[in-house]
C-alpha cells in the first residue's frame, strides 16, 4: 500500500470516528481518490440548516499537492461559482500545505461560508450583490439553501407550464425584487429575460437608483 493510499484511508477513518463535526467523507465508485465530502451550513448564516456536498479528487502527489474540490450542492456565495461550483480559496491553490487534511480543508470551506471574500471572488455577479445589498444577498443565499441544500422553508421552486421555474422563483433565485420584474413584464417583456437583465445590471438595493429605465429597456430589446 503506497503512502498516499495509507494517508487517505487514515483520514477517512478519522473523519468517520469524529461524530461531533458532522463532516462526512464517502467514496465514489469505491475509489479512495474520488470522494464526496459533506458538512452542515454554519449557524447564524444564510446557509444554516443546509447540508452541502463537495466533490473531492485526490491528486497522485497528495499530500504535497492540493486536493481538488468543488461544490456539488449549488450555493450562492461570492467565492463559489453559481454555475460550476468552482471554489476560490487560497489553501486549494498556492497556500496549500501537506499538514492540511481532507477534514480540515472541508472545515475551511465551512468557514468560508461564514466569511465571504468579495474582493477576491469566484463569481463576480454574486460578489456585486453581496457588496451592494447585504440584506438582499442574505435573502437570496437563504433561498438557495432552501432549494438546493435542504434548508428550512420551501422545497422546490414552482414550475411554469414549460417546466421552468416561475418568474417569481427566478427573481428570488437572482435576488431581484418581484415588483421590479413585474414592472417591466407589464411593458410586454418576457419575465425570464427581465430577470436575467436585472441580474446582470445588479438591479438591487442602492444600485436600483443608479440604473436608469432606458438602460434596462435597451438591454431588453437586444
Amino acid at each position: 500500500m503506497d503512502a498516499r493510499l495509507r494517508r487517505v484511508n487514515k483520514e477517512i477513518a478519522d473523519c468517520k470516528n469524529d461524530k461531533a463535526s458532522k463532516i462526512t467523507i464517502d467514496l465514489v465508485d469505491d475509489s479512495p481518490f474520488h470522494l464526496i465530502g459533506a458538512f452542515d451550513g454554519p449557524e447564524g448564516t444564510p446557509y444554516e440548516g443546509g447540508r452541502f456536498q463537495v466533490d473531492i479528487v485526490v491528486p497522485p502527489t497528495y499530500p504535497f499537492q492540493a486536493v481538488k474540490m468543488k461544490f456539488i450542492t449549488k450555493v450562492y456565495h461570492p467565492n463559489v461559482s453559481s454555475q460550476s461550483g468552482a471554489i476560490c480559496l487560497d489553501i486549494l491553490k498556492d497556500a496549500w500545505s501537506p499538514v492540511l487534511t481532507l477534514k480540515s480543508t472541508l472545515i475551511s470551506l465551512q468557514s468560508l461560508l461564514c466569511s465571504p471574500e468579495p474582493s477576491d471572488p469566484q463569481d463576480a455577479e454574486v460578489a456585486k450583490h453581496y457588496l451592494t445589498s447585504r440584506e438582499s444577498f442574505n435573502d437570496t443565499a437563504r433561498y438557495w439553501t432552501q432549494l438546493y441544500a435542504g434548508g428550512p422553508g420551501r422545497g422546490t421552486p414552482a414550475a411554469s407550464s414549460g417546466g421552468k421555474p416561475s418568474v417569481a422563483d427566478a427573481a428570488a433565485m437572482a435576488g431581484i425584487e418581484r415588483a421590479h420584474v413585474e414592472r417591466f413584464v407589464g411593458m410586454g417583456f418576457e419575465g425570464g429575460k427581465v430577470v436575467d437583465v436585472l441580474r446582470r445590471l445588479n438591479y438591487r438595493g442602492a444600485n436600483v437608483g443608479k440604473v436608469h429605465d432606458d438602460r434596462i429597456v435597451e438591454e431588453l430589446l437586444k
